[in-house]
């Protein structure tokens, strides 16, 4: 096991309890979200992990050791783990390429210009080795700290919102030979996300927290299709949720429908189109069962009455 966290009691203050009673396995070569709403404790828990945030009660064990929290550790962090956060942490009067190579070893120059160059490549950031961090975007200056962080080759990397900088283009790109690249050389990832869909297609496993508790902990498709409760299907995107009276009375055999999974048929539940608006691949599109509000995704902009199928 890579990571263990047992019995794990943190708090910021004393009435904010964050993680009480804490558990989480990690095993190595796996990529993994972290994921949850803004305040459950993705941040923290990366923060902790790495040492930089003093817990109460219980041990962190990485690479079979325990981690020391800022009081035991003089120089913050973990060898052989790598922590990018979001304040990017740059030399200023150093350019990228430099940013880049700050933790390479010197005594190949050949060899270390190489490195540099090809973690540029994996960040997308090659026309930029000679430019100062100053005249980068908050975007392509979290791509050097990325690439930085993936110079020393860690165990175990952990990203705190990676792409929230990024535009949605270079996103798709990034993402791709970020994870491709950890995956090759066996680099264990925990990722922090409020864009859980967007990476859905790379992941191993999903951490959902919600207010410093472990409430679904699985493989992607195990999480979207089956989640746990409405706080980790509304993680996804737009769902619709049925109590467990109207599952009952309605036939039904889950409680959450995501709009793509109700279809147009011609002998479904007849139901009333309030809204239907072009949304790219689809109309997006309010209709009313009995009173009840749904959103479905329809190939085309519909109105009146439709009757649909779930």
């Amino acid at each position: 096991m890579l990571l263990e966290i047992k019995n794990l009691f943190f708090s910021h203050r004393p009435d904010l309890r964050l993680f009480h009673n804490f558990n989480l396995k990690v095993e190595e070569g796996k990529i993994i979200a972290l994921a949850g709403e803004s305040g459950c404790g993705k941040s923290t828990l990366l923060n902790l992990i790495y040492g930089l945030l003093e817990w109460e009660k219980g041990t962190i064990i990485f690479n079979g050791s325990p981690i020391l929290g800022p009081t035991k550790n003089l120089v913050p962090g973990e060898e052989n783990m790598k922590l990018v956060a979001q304040n990017y942490d740059l030399m200023p009067y150093s350019t990228v390429a430099d940013n880049v190579g700050k933790f390479i070893s010197n005594i190949n120059l050949e060899e270390k210009k190489e490195r540099i160059q090809e973690l540029l490549k994996v960040v997308g950031l090659e026309e930029f080795e000679n430019t100062l961090p100053k005249y980068l975007s908050g975007g392509q200056m979290q791509r050097v700290a990325i690439a930085r962080a993936l110079s020393v080759m860690p165990k175990l990397l952990l990203l705190d919102e990676p792409f929230s900088n990024i535009d949605f283009s270079r996103k798709i790109e990034l993402r791709e030979r970020l994870f491709n690249y950890v995956r090759e050389k066996n680099i264990s990832l925990l990722i922090s996300t409020h864009e859980i869909q967007e990476v859905m297609p790379w992941l191993d496993q999903i951490i959902v927290l919600q207010e410093g508790r472990l409430i679904q902990n699985d493989n992607a498709e195990e999480t979207y299709n089956n989640p746990y409760n409405e706080y980790v299907a509304k993680l996804f995107g737009e769902v619709n949720v049925f109590s467990d009276e109207e599952k009952k009375s309605l036939n039904l055999k889950k409680n959450f429908w995501y709009p793509h999974e109700i279809k147009i048929t011609d002998d479904g539940k007849e139901v009333e189109v309030l809204e239907s608006r072009f949304s790219g691949s689809h109309f997006w599109t309010k209709v009313s069962m009995n009173g009840k509000k749904l959103i479905i995704y329809t190939p085309e902009k519909v109105e009146n009455l439709i009757k649909i199928n779930l």
